[in-house]
């Protein structure tokens, strides 16, 4: 998937493109919740902003991924502020800003602790094509092998952006599954099939 050239979009576009970014992350949440998934908020949706493309959008905090709305959602700035001083998940910007940064072609950066990806990351084993679903994933994912489990500052998401390199997907040892795409869309589709990926793995 090829991701959108938002250089030469009228205001009408942008706008059009930011709410859909937006409705993405929204429903993503909710897809998160309804498979039991995120039930303590642990974890994080982001979409880049099409116009401000050095800020993105997130859940604010403390929502619940079940009733998340495109109302729910605030604008972080690089520095980690919100437009309008309502609070985030702190933990969220420092993964996902520092791979935003990193990946100008990454729309949407999914992550969160599942019942499958997030034992099988504390394995320390890797994917292998042994699915038809696997196969999407073939040289196309990274581990983080990391004594920071808990990511506490940029520093740690730095890190996480260095191991991920130009793959769509990462395996965080003892943490969790991670996937970022060109659309929200396509990174929460691939956050699904990672989870059904890591199940055949156990």
């Amino acid at each position: 998937m090829t991701a959108i050239d938002t250089t030469v979009m009228s205001t009408v576009e942008i706008e059009a493109e930011r709410l859909r970014r937006k409705r993405e992350v929204a429903l993503g949440y909710r897809i998160f919740a309804s498979l039991r998934w995120g039930d303590l908020g642990d974890g994080h949706i982001t979409a880049r902003d099409p116009e401000h493309t050095d800020c993105m959008w997130l859940l604010r905090y403390p929502v619940g991924f079940e009733r998340a709305t495109i109302d729910d959602l605030v604008l972080v700035r690089a520095d980690g502020t919100t437009l309008d001083g309502r609070p985030i998940n702190e933990t969220a910007y420092h993964i996902h800003h520092p791979i935003h940064e990193a990946r100008p072609d990454v729309v949407g950066v999914a992550h969160t602790h599942t019942p499958w990806g997030t034992p099988f990351c504390a394995t320390g084993r890797g994917l292998e094509p042994i699915t038809q679903e696997a196969c999407q994933f073939h040289d196309r994912w990274a581990y983080f092998d990391d004594e920071e489990v808990q990511v506490l500052g940029l520093a740690g998401g730095e890190r996480i952006a260095e191991s991920l390199g130009l793959n769509q997907a990462m395996l965080l040892r003892s943490h969790g599954l991670l996937t970022t795409g060109t659309s929200v869309a396509e990174t929460i589709a691939a956050f699904v099939t990672l989870e059904r990926v890591t199940e055949a793995h156990m």
